[in-house]
Order: structure tokens, then C-alpha cells, then sequence
């Protein structure tokens, strides 16, 4: 179990310092008077729901080695868990349907994992697919559960029990940030345990870990849930903050976007996870707004550009920016 422990998350204390200030910036943007206030705010709260999505699914692709192509299935089941158990008169509790819809999430994750989790390789990334898929064409078809065009969200959830007003868009962005940095901490103490070590074994060489006496199919099953039960908990938080979700967010496209993230941020490293996360969404509100040349229209073909960068840092950056970071801060550091 040395090689999987000593490729386990190792942030330079560089890295952990630029990290920790761009948490204190998080903190304390919205205090900084500035016009739009609110229309950065929201952005930057979905920017960080995003990452607590990319950090679920960097546990099964980065840590353990399973690359998924529907984990989007769990964000979205958590959103319409949201949206049915939300009365239409009054608000619902926080406390009790963020746990609600993050467990609705897991167990769904529990029962497809429970197939899934048995295949290997192409395989398995082409069976998560077909089941997230079944998901998105059962609430596409169904119009007893939305259709096509989604459902509305009527009341976002009630929190003033511990004084928090999530209609606020301040307590909103900081109840999102709070969230975001207990599920990094926790994720980051898996990581560490002996659970987690035997997910990194498993990426490293799941036939040597079984041959030791490790069950790979229970730690692969357990890691598989916890994903969808934290997919859920981002899921949630989206369905809250836009009051409305339809099934594109449990399409493929929301669940490669995830994978982009995770490798764009570096795989395996959490913190890379959320620095994805920002960039790919940063990155993408630029080039969506990218003015037109003659008669061409820039911001139109944004999927082009993009795509284009992800090659480009994946060529400069193989280990992701978190890692292009630390090569950059530590050639700072020996030239001084």
C-alpha cells in the first residue's frame, strides 16, 4: 500500500497558502462595493456548487481510478428530490431535505452501483452512461415528473431556525462556501483513512490489493455512493440557488463537464477539483461573451475555444493547473 499512499493528495505549503487566500477572497467578496453585485455573487455561488460536484466525482475518477460518464444522474435526482418534497405553499426545512435528497441521491447511487461497479475499464465507463441515461429519458418522457421542460422549485429552503435567510443571496453564497469547504475537509480525511488508501490501492492495482486479501467490490460500491451522496448535496444546492431543474442536468453533457473540471484541476487532488471548477466556468463565461468578427460570431462556437483550451493545458499541464501551480511557485521559490 506505499506507492497508493505516497501518490495521495501532497499540497506544498505554496500551494496550501494560495490556497487559503483564495478562500479569504471568497469570504470576503461580498463585502467589496461593486455594481452587479448580486450577478457575481450567483455566479461564483454556482461556480462553487460546481466544484463540491467535481470534488464527488474526482473520488471516483482521480482517487479510485473509475471514470464515470453519468454521475450527473445523482446532481439532477437530488435537484427533483428537492423540487417534488417542496410544498407548493410554504418552504421546506433545510436540515431535513438537504440530508433527504443527498440520501435519495446515494441510494440511487447504491442500487446502479451495485451492477456497475462489477464491470471494468471501457466497460465501465460505457454502463454508467446507459443507466444515467435511463435516468434522463425516464423524467425526458415522463410529464408526471416535469417532462422535457423541467419543474419549478416554488421556495427555496428554510433556514432561519439558525438564522439564515436563503433568499438572500449573501447567506446563500456563504452557506454554499461553508458547505463547499466541509465536504473538501471531509473529502481530504477519507482520503487520508485507511478507506481511502485502499480506493488509491485500487487505482494503483486492484489485482495486487485483491490478492492481499482486500474485497475490491465493497470499497469500489462503498466510493461509488459516497460520490452520488455528495453529487447530491451539489445537486441540491443548484436546484435552491436557480429554483428549477429539468433533465439536462442529468445529461451527458453535465456529467462531461465534470470530467473536464477534474482533469483541467488536476486528478486525484481536490483542490485541483475546485481550481476546475472555477476556470472551466470562468473560462466559459468569457468565451460565451466573445465579440463577433464580421459576420462570424465568436461566442457563438464557444464549445470550439474550449475545447481548444482543455487540449492546450492538458499538452502544458498534464498533472492540471493545481500541479502547473506548484512547478511555477517552486521555480519561483529556488530562484529566490
Amino acid at each position: 500500500m506505499s506507492t497508493a499512499k505516497a501518490q495521495l493528495e501532497r499540497l506544498p505549503k505554496s500551494v496550501q497558502v494560495v490556497l487559503i487566500v483564495g478562500v479569504l477572497a471568497l469570504a470576503a467578496f461580498p463585502l467589496v462595493p461593486m455594481e452587479s453585485t448580486d450577478f457575481y455573487l450567483q455566479m461564483l455561488t454556482q461556480m462553487m456548487i460546481l466544484a463540491i460536484f467535481a470534488m464527488s466525482l474526482d473520488l471516483l475518477q482521480g482517487v479510485t481510478g473509475l471514470v464515470s460518464l453519468g454521475h450527473a444522474a445523482y446532481f439532477g435526482l437530488a435537484g427533483y428530490a428537492l423540487a417534488f418534497i417542496t410544498p407548493a405553499d410554504t418552504p421546506i426545512a433545510l436540515w431535513w431535505s438537504l440530508p433527504l435528497a443527498a440520501a435519495g441521491a446515494g441510494l440511487a447511487a447504491l442500487m446502479i452501483g451495485f451492477f456497475v461497479v462489477r464491470t471494468h475499464g471501457i466497460y465501465f465507463i460505457m454502463v454508467t452512461m446507459a443507466f444515467a441515461q435511463m435516468v434522463f429519458f425516464l423524467f425526458f418522457d415522463n410529464k408526471s415528473l416535469g417532462g422535457s421542460d423541467g419543474i419549478y422549485v416554488n421556495f427555496r429552503p428554510d433556514a432561519t431556525a439558525v438564522g439564515l435567510d436563503l433568499d438572500n443571496k449573501t447567506h446563500f453564497y456563504y452557506f454554499t462556501l461553508v458547505v463547499l469547504i466541509a465536504v473538501y475537509l471531509f473529502l481530504r480525511r477519507v482520503l487520508f483513512s485507511p478507506f481511502g488508501r485502499v480506493l488509491a490501492g485500487i487505482r494503483v492495482n486492484e489485482h495486487r490489493l485483491r490478492a492481499v486479501g482486500y474485497g475490491s467490490f465493497g470499497y469500489k460500491l462503498a466510493a461509488f455512493t459516497l460520490a452520488g451522496t455528495l453529487a447530491g448535496v451539489a445537486g441540491y444546492l443548484w436546484a435552491a440557488q436557480t429554483g428549477f431543474v429539468n433533465p439536462e442536468l442529468m445529461g451527458f453533457h453535465m456529467s462531461a463537464h465534470a470530467i473536464m473540471m477534474v482533469i483541467l484541476g488536476g486528478m486525484g487532488n481536490f483542490a485541483g477539483a475546485i481550481v476546475g471548477a472555477f476556470t472551466f466556468e470562468y473560462v466559459l463565461h468569457l468565451v460565451k461573451d466573445l465579440p463577433a468578427i464580421g459576420d462570424f460570431d465568436t461566442g457563438k462556437h464557444w464549445q470550439l475555444w474550449m475545447g481548444l483550451f482543455i487540449v492546450f493545458i492538458v499538452i502544458v499541464a498534464p498533472r492540471g493547473l493545481l500541479g502547473l501551480a506548484e512547478k511555477f511557485l517552486n521555480r519561483k521559490g529556488a530562484s529566490k
